[in-house]
């Protein structure tokens, strides 16, 4: 007889993951432009931790305390107050390394707090740099999962819901999914192909005028990219670390 999967859902926006039962759960947070691409980024070349807040002044008050660099962005631009940016060619090995990173954005720090706060057994978060090490931990787990995507101000965006298609794909054969947002963001992924970031482009997706507005396609390539900083961030205490 074969053993019962475990369930996995995807939440398309903040204002959705009242609906979900998290406590038994893996929360994956999907920030793809640009916050979760930053995070795994900044791991991946050795950051010591990541914490993310939901204020900008916490942000600054924590940062001096620490001694950490303090980052983040309102609306795609860097938060006044705030020293570094949102965007992960900011964090190159050689400037990050052995470093805190004390990070606040406009979508992904907040939805991590609201899973906090709503009891999510574990946190993980996912970009399209890190999609194998995510998908391969979701399958290991045994956990069910709920994919929770940041969106834009509670508005679905087209580049969280790829990433959630993405893992989907992936991941299905190993999953109950009952879940027609899992299904349509798998759709979405398949369309898309290969060059996401074309996509984008012919689809009019909301953030990518945003940040191209102010001249970051080699951001937005980048965060659309697979397996670039294949790590995982965990959350653990009050900070995200590499998984060992």
């Amino acid at each position: 007889m074969e053993a019962t999967k475990n369930k996995l859902f995807t939440c398309l926006s903040p204002a959705l993951i009242n609906i979900y039962d998290i406590s038994n759960s893996i929360v994956v947070i999907i920030d793809v432009l640009r916050a979760t691409s930053t995070i795994t980024t900044a791991l991946y070349n050795g950051a010591a931790s990541v914490i993310p807040v939901a204020t900008v002044p916490r942000c600054v008050e924590l940062g001096k305390a620490l001694g950490g660099i303090t980052a983040g962005e309102r609306d795609g631009k860097v938060a006044e107050g705030l020293s570094y940016g949102n965007s992960p060619f900011e964090y190159p090995r050689d400037f990050i390394e052995g470093k805190v990173l004390v990070l606040t954005t406009t979508n992904g720090t907040k939805l991590l707090h609201m899973a906090l706060d709503q009891g999510a057994d574990e946190i993980i978060t996912g970009s399209f740099p890190n999609l194998s090490a995510v998908c391969d931990y979701l399958i290991k787990s045994g956990k069910d999962v709920v994919l929770g995507c940041s969106a834009w101000k509670d508005r679905i965006n087209l580049e969280d819901t790829l990433f959630a298609g993405a893992v989907v794909s992936r991941v299905k054969e190993h999953f109950n999914i009952e879940c027609d947002s899992s299904k349509l963001a798998e759709s979405l992924y398949h369309e898309a192909g290969n060059d996401r970031f074309e996509f984008m482009q012919k689809r009019n997706a909301t953030h990518y005028h945003r940040l191209m507005k102010y001249e970051l396609e080699k951001d937005i390539r980048y965060c659309l990219s697979e397996d670039l900083a294949n790590v995982l961030p965990i959350f653990n205490g009050d900070r995200l670390v590499l998984r060992s």
